[in-house]
């Protein structure tokens, strides 16, 4: 008999053809990818630092499933807190992150979330817990979510105390477990099913809000589908609706924004859209000699760092190009300790940036909120930070702005679809080609456990990566420079 654990409960919500595949066809859903499995490792980390808020708590062992559920059993009649209690009543499954014994024979429920907020899902995810036990014959009295206070500041060893924020979400819960009986007895037949769900219909709210990772459901639609209109949102489902699928065959009536009436005509035509007016404006904002700059950083929801905030985002390499109107010279430095990067970051770009010229990015409120962490983090920077703003220029805004526009680039002003659009180049053959992987990557090569041989394979692939970030930008603009001759 199948069970349903609460993680596919929740996946059913999400998306029921996303079930229904977890039991009859496994060789679809693709592996976790190092940024999932990196999340799933900060939840642990954070897990454990929760326990420390329940230092009555009795640990009950996952791995071998039967074992957690006798366990728990003895845990509950001896009526001890306990984390990782696990209870299957039928076909169904829950473990809660912790289990709390309340006078009167009753039980709160507390689960723990590695997120600076509450969202949907974790009230579902409660919901979920709380029906198993309550089946079970346990009074559930309370639901609590702890969750990460985002104001924290880490200063010296992490205080539990003030790392979390412990709110009471029960009133939440009860509205999430609303018709929780019908919705499991639906998933159900779907898991029971030998055909998987033709029901299911993108754009009906069949995610509760929530993503979801079936590119299944998607499958049928065509290349230029309606799904990649710039900002399509409820436009992209009328068309669907209307049974419009491509960009071109959108009817002349149908009211589009401006830049999206120039997707269409591209879409139509197979050809770039330039305005070269657009363009040059942009160009004649650059103040030689010109200074490509990108930064890589990564992330932790347990700050590291002295004065760093869960999530805050730590640089930890940076790439330049710089054009004196003569040359192009390139400039990189990849932090290689567990210490903190940011000084050293700061002092490099303080040797290398220059006090005049355009410091040109792509997509500035990244790079503007790091230079913006670091002056709070070294207040005597402040000015030099500031005047260092002030520069810059974001190379993302002829694109916003469709300036230009080529079919190839699908809706999207991403730097990974600018670059072969204009110059034929892309990151597609780099091992390391996106800044979450980076990141993990980064990450894993200081604090995991790795061969010397593995950690210059990553900081090999690192530079690479971000060379191009900042190279390709220099090929942009002199590509919007040949636009406009």
């Amino acid at each position: 008999m199948p069970l349903l654990t609460k993680s596919k409960y929740i996946t059913g919500l999400k998306c029921p053809r996303y079930l229904w595949m977890m039991f009859h066809d496994l060789d679809k859903i693709p592996e976790h990818d190092a940024a999932t499995l990196a999340l799933f490792r900060q939840g642990n980390e954070v897990g454990q630092i929760a326990k420390k808020l329940f230092p009555e708590g009795v640990d009950i062992p996952e791995a071998d499933f039967m074992k957690n559920i006798h366990l728990t059993k003895d845990a509950i009649d001896a009526r001890k807190m306990s984390f990782e209690a696990g209870i299957m009543e039928g076909n169904i499954y829950a473990r809660a992150d912790m289990l709390v014994p309340i006078e009167g024979g009753e039980w709160d429920i507390v689960e723990v979330k590695g997120s600076n907020k509450i969202k949907p899902e974790h009230l579902h995810d409660i919901s979920f817990q709380r029906h198993v036990y309550q089946k079970s014959g346990l009074k559930i009295r309370k639901c609590f979510l702890i969750y990460l206070n985002r104001d924290f500041k880490k200063n010296g060893e992490i205080n539990p105390e003030e790392f979390f924020i412990m709110e009471e979400v029960t009133d939440g819960v009860d509205f999430a477990s609303k018709g929780i009986e019908e919705r499991i007895d639906e998933m159900f037949t779907i898991i029971n099913n030998k055909e998987a769900p033709t029901h299911i219909h993108i754009g009906n709210k069949c995610n509760n809000g929530m993503k979801c990772e079936c590119d299944e459901c998607h499958s049928f639609l065509p290349e230029s589908h309606v799904f990649e209109l710039y900002y399509g949102g409820q436009k992209s489902l009328e068309l669907l609706e209307a049974e419009v699928l491509t960009i071109k065959d959108i009817p002349d009536d149908f009211k589009l924004t401006p830049n999206q009436q120039i997707q269409r005509e591209c879409a139509i035509s197979g050809k770039p859209h330039i305005e070269k007016q657009g363009i040059n404006n942009f160009l004649r904002k650059l103040t030689y000699p010109l200074y490509y700059f990108d930064f890589e950083t990564f992330n932790s929801a347990v700050p590291i760092y002295e004065g760093t905030k869960p999530y805050q985002q730590i640089p930890f390499q940076f790439s330049l190009h710089v054009d004196d109107g003569k040359e192009v010279t390139h400039h990189e430095y990849l932090h290689d300790s567990k210490e903190d990067p940011r000084r050293v970051i700061l002092d490099k770009l303080k040797a290398t940036l220059g006090t005049e010229g355009s410091i040109i990015v792509y997509y500035k409120p990244f790079e503007i909120g790091r230079l913006k962490e670091l002056a709070e983090a070294f207040p005597e920077e402040k000015e030099w930070v500031e005047g260092i703003i002030s520069r810059i220029v974001d190379l993302m805004d002829p694109f916003k702005k469709f300036h230009y526009y080529d079919p190839s680039q699908k809706g999207s002003c991403s730097i990974k679809n600018i670059l072969p659009a204009i110059t034929g180049k892309s990151y597609k053959d780099l091992d390391i080609g996106d800044g979450s992987l980076a990141s993990v990557s980064y990450y894993d090569s200081v604090f995991a456990e790795m061969s010397e041989e593995e950690i210059k394979k990553i900081r090999d692939d690192l530079l690479v990566y971000c060379k191009l970030d900042t190279e390709g930008m220099v090929w942009i603009v002199d590509g919007l420079k040949k636009l406009t001759n």
